[in-house]
């Protein structure tokens, strides 16, 4: 994947400022032991300018994440978005990927941060395909060795910084055996997630998903296609999935902000049933992009447009 594009400026600790001046303490607390939180937001080219995708809702889980670590953002939900909105017009960005991040800054050593500052960013950067730009085609993927962690060492709710070391891993492992992207298993054995998406299948026409008890992070862009396959009559179960539900899945897809609706189309060198991204897959990709270009008004009130 290629680096990302910067941007000629970010929104820092209630002011926008040149890419290159937003620095952080080299003693920043978040750095040293993952003290924070983040989001990832995108936004999407529409034929009434550019349009974010379900604002509100991204950082009202930020404002959750950020509970559950004890850590007070300084700033409201309402300011954070408007900053989101008018950083898209001063880059002038239309299709971007967005990440606000609220850390805790430099101040002491000790494991707790009580009268550590809290610093809180916002970036928008252009960006096309997470997984490449054949992805949305379908994707290659193995189940990985590393274990997903369980909800009794670190809420798997959240959406923070020091958690991710445990994707940092999985990732590592499967792009070095030739995959695009890892499958967690949780502590019992059980189907997790991949590194950074909720996972799907499809088995006799059913759409089926997990849980939070599955050690995954409830999604956005989940909670959406749930929403569009209900929508779309399409029946839908959650309950836990194995190994075995994989490989006997009609279709496999990961839903996410940076993955959006990806199909998968091969686990660990088998091939998923004929190995093409499936037709429930297709009419779900489809209104997930219907939704985000602004073409289905009836959920117009997801999209925050920047003028």
């Amino acid at each position: 994947m290629p680096p990302f594009a910067k941007a000629e400026t970010l929104w820092f600790n209630g002011a926008f400022v040149p890419w290159e001046d937003a620095r952080v303490h080299v003693m920043a607390h978040g750095l040293h032991y993952g003290s924070g939180v983040f989001e990832g937001i995108r936004s999407y080219d529409t034929a009434d300018g550019p349009a974010i995708f379900r604002l509100d809702d991204h950082y009202t889980r930020l404002f959750a994440s950020a509970a559950l670590y004890e850590l007070e953002i300084p700033y409201p939900a309402e300011q954070l978005a408007s900053a989101t909105i008018e950083l898209l017009t001063r880059n002038r960005l239309k299709r971007t990927y967005i990440r606000p991040i609220a850390f805790f800054d430099a101040y002491s050593l000790t494991l707790w941060p009580r009268g550590c500052p809290v610093t809180v960013a916002i970036a928008a950067m252009p960006l096309g395909a997470y997984l490449g730009e054949n992805a949305m085609q379908g994707v290659r993927v193995c189940i990985s060795s590393v274990r997903r962690f369980d909800a009794s060492v670190i809420p798997t709710t959240a959406k923070s910084c020091g958690q991710y070391v445990n994707s940092v891993r999985a990732v590592q492992e499967a792009l070095r055996r030739g995959f695009d992207e890892a499958i967690f298993l949780n502590q019992r054995g059980e189907v997790s997630e991949g590194s950074g998406e909720n996972l799907f299948l499809v088995r006799d026409g059913t759409l089926i998903t997990n849980d939070v008890d599955a050690s995954v992070l409830p999604g956005i862009t989940r909670a959406t296609v749930l929403e569009l396959a209900a929508a779309l009559g399409i029946p839908t179960r959650v309950v836990p999935i194995t190994v075995d539900d994989l490989r006997e899945a009609d279709e496999l897809f990961f839903t996410g902000t940076a993955v959006e609706v990806t199909p998968i189309v091969d686990v660990d060198g088998r091939a998923v049933r004929d190995g093409r991204r499936g037709p429930v897959t297709s009419r779900l990709q489809q209104a997930y992009f219907d939704v985000v270009h602004g073409r289905d008004d009836r959920y117009r009130h997801w999209l925050s447009f920047a003028r």
